[in-house]
């Protein structure tokens, strides 16, 4: 999913202007970095999937180390950071329920018992910023690449967060997997701005790697979709950050490419306290569809109320950064008909192994989000490199994260690429109806 925020922000690390608060459960140390140097593709060693079974685990609500369930070996610790504090809980609840599945599924244990799996479910949100805060990411990725017992990191959730985490992990050789980010510069030289994604590995070596597609494949299924509803001019916005302005570009460029006409581009203040004067500025503008890229908690529920509140009555459409029960509350009414399109398939669209995911986490858990299953295939993946290995050993686990080829989880069969992407590419185009995003269709 996602997401956010300039690299201009990797400068808070070494302020320390930032402070963290709110309910975090990694430490404190402050962020450090070492000078970028080209990345190069980690070796390969072979990864093969666990099997997926029923859910036994309890959902989670709150950020705390989950107790292990039976082993007595050596301990491995999994960690993820994600926002936990403010409107993004209710997804990343969905997430932390579904990487708590995937370990009670192996009932904590890998490697015939060699090793005790423990979990430790951090927040990179603070109340204050009622989001993910970069301090606080700096604060987990210092703190998980202290411990010793830590060889996998599940995140981030926001891109923003990522740059942050990225090269403090890159030092300590600890493989990340992230279940949500999809700005494309993170991973994909040209794809980004000057220096990325090199500048993210000091080592040279890159650790990190997604479960989901980039957004330079959702921007453009975006445009091709407004296309194929005959939309002919488009008013984009962006919540300036990352993941948002990112989206936003690949949106206008495909749009542009394709026909339709982009009669304006604005950049929105998340913390206004209406948007009015932008509204009027669209009305006059006359776009058959406003397009915006950003997440729900930069204020895109009282932005969708305004410009509706002004009387637009074309189409409306985002990404995957609002496409939560958290905008849905935000929006209230406004949120009718608005389209949202996602990098891959909602969990009750999955077929085979996923559809049996998803009766097992439905049955357990209730409500899935899209990012649910993202989380339950980073966990898998992460199973899967550690019972390939054997080893406590983050290098050796790292390359097997790397080397995951036809893997057959909940999501399909799929690969990683030499930068960490996965091979799945299917977006799916979804239309708020009622208070639920109703399926429409898959599209590329």
């Amino acid at each position: 999913m996602k997401r956010h925020a300039s690299i201009a922000m990797l400068g808070v690390l070494f302020s320390g202007i930032l402070a963290a608060c709110g309910a975090p459960t990694g430490g404190t140390t402050a962020a450090t970095s070492a000078p970028a140097t080209a990345a190069t593709s980690a070796p390969s060693t072979a990864a093969t999937a666990a099997p997926a079974t029923a859910a036994t685990m309890a959902p989670s609500t709150d950020a705390t180390a989950a107790p292990s369930a039976g082993g007595s070996g050596e301990v491995i610790k999994i960690v993820s950071s994600l926002p936990r504090t403010g409107s993004s809980k209710g997804q990343t609840d969905t997430i932390v329920n579904a990487i708590q599945q995937r370990l009670a599924e192996a009932n904590n244990q890998v490697c015939d018992g060699q090793f005790t799996l423990e979990y430790e479910d951090m927040d990179d949100a603070t109340a204050a910023a009622g989001k993910w805060d970069a301090a606080q990411e700096a604060s987990n990725a210092n703190s998980a690449a202290a411990d010793e017992d830590v060889m996998v990191y599940i995140g981030t959730f926001n891109s923003g967060a990522a740059q942050i985490s990225i090269p403090i992990l890159n030092q300590a050789g600890l493989v990340m997997i992230s279940p949500a980010n999809t700005y494309p510069g993170l991973t994909k030289p040209g794809k980004g701005d000057e220096g990325e994604p090199e500048k993210y590995f000091p080592t040279g070596k890159p650790n990190y790697t997604r479960v989901v597609p980039a957004d330079d494949l959702q921007g453009a299924a975006a445009a091709n979709f407004a296309q194929s509803i005959d939309i002919t001019k488009v008013y984009i916005l962006d919540d300036t950050e990352l993941y948002g302005k990112g989206i936003a570009d690949v949106f206008e460029a495909t749009a542009t490419e394709i026909g339709i006409e982009v009669v304006g581009r604005d950049s929105i203040d998340g913390k206004a306290a209406d948007y009015r004067a932008l509204a009027a500025k669209i009305l006059d503008a006359a776009p058959d569809m406003v397009y915006y890229g950003g997440i729900t908690q930069n204020n895109a529920g009282q932005l969708w109320k305004d410009i509706r509140g002004e009387g637009f009555e074309g189409a409306m459409m985002g990404p995957d950064g609002i496409a939560e029960t958290a905008f849905l509350e935000a929006a209230g009414d406004a949120a009718e008909g608005t389209y949202t399109t996602f990098g891959g398939l909602p969990g009750d669209q999955l077929e085979g192994a996923g559809a049996e995911w998803y009766a097992s986490y439905t049955a357990e858990f209730g409500t899935v989000e899209p990012y649910t299953s993202y989380g339950y295939e980073a966990a898998n993946v992460a199973i899967a490199a550690i019972e390939s290995v054997c080893q406590k050993d983050r290098a050796a686990i790292l390359d097997a994260v790397f080397a995951t080829k036809d893997f057959e989880g909940i999501l399909g069969t799929w690969s990683f690429d030499e930068n960490g992407d996965t091979s799945l590419t299917a977006m799916s185009v979804s239309q708020v109806k009622g208070d639920a995003f109703e399926f429409i269709e898959v599209t590329e």
